[in-house]
């Protein structure tokens, strides 16, 4: 069954542990992490200076891009308060992670941080999947806390912007390479494989993707709480 999983893992051993400590409330936002792109991140604290000041010393990101989100160059939205978007290259210990989740056959759905934790959710194809995964993860002292598993069958739980068929999509492409730089697989193959045409496909791509930006922007992508 596929199954999602959401864990924490400590700044340190991922990546901004130097902004957590420099910059009071600094906290970041990622939606998915597909192929080698650089993600669009979603970060908030004091105030920019002190962010973008951070974020230019911290030894585990480089910073490619400012993403000006309204006039002011900052937006607000009700939980929490102003926040400014960056793309963001990683190196390091998400970099090695990323890797790992890729061997297991496994994709990262999502990611925040908060007080020097990050907690992602992650995608496998099946419970084998998690546990190698984890075994990985045990092998190269990620730190990692599982906070819970969630089945296919309580996919209305996890908290995903997505349809259960973008949602199975995005999983496929990612499995067969779709999203690999370069490219493992061609729109028309992918097509084929899910059985619709590549123009469907392509259309169901896009609506994905700008559901996820979308998400990430106006924090749809808000963590679940641990089951009691």
């Amino acid at each position: 069954m596929t199954t999602v999983v959401e864990l924490d893992v400590p700044a340190g051993r991922l990546g901004l542990a130097r902004t957590f400590d420099h910059v009071p409330a600094f906290g970041f936002q990622i939606g998915a992490i597909i192929g080698d792109a650089p993600p669009l991140v979603r970060v908030s604290g004091s105030d920019r200076q002190s962010i973008e000041r951070s974020l230019e010393d911290d030894p585990s990101v480089d910073v490619l891009a400012t993403v000006s989100v309204s006039a002011d160059e900052s937006t607000r939205s009700e939980s929490t308060g102003p926040f400014w978007v960056f793309r963001l290259e990683f190196t390091g210990g998400l970099e090695l992670f990323q890797r790992l989740v890729a061997s297991a056959d496994g994709a990262v759905l999502s990611a925040r941080g908060r007080e020097g934790i990050w907690s992602l959710q992650l995608l496998f194809h099946d419970r084998e999947s998690v546990s190698t995964c984890y075994d990985l993860f045990e092998r190269y002292e990620f730190d990692v806390e599982v906070t819970r598993l969630t089945g296919m069958d309580d996919l209305e739980r996890v908290q995903t912007p997505l349809t259960e068929t973008q949602y199975e999509t995005i999983c496929t492409a990612h499995d067969l390479g779709y999203f690999d730089v370069p490219r493992a697989i061609t729109l028309e193959e992918l097509a084929a494989e899910l059985d619709v045409s590549h123009q469907a496909l392509s259309e169901r791509l896009r609506r994905s993707q700008a559901a996820l930006i979308s998400a990430e922007l106006s924090g749809g992508l808000d963590s679940s709480p641990i089951d009691p």
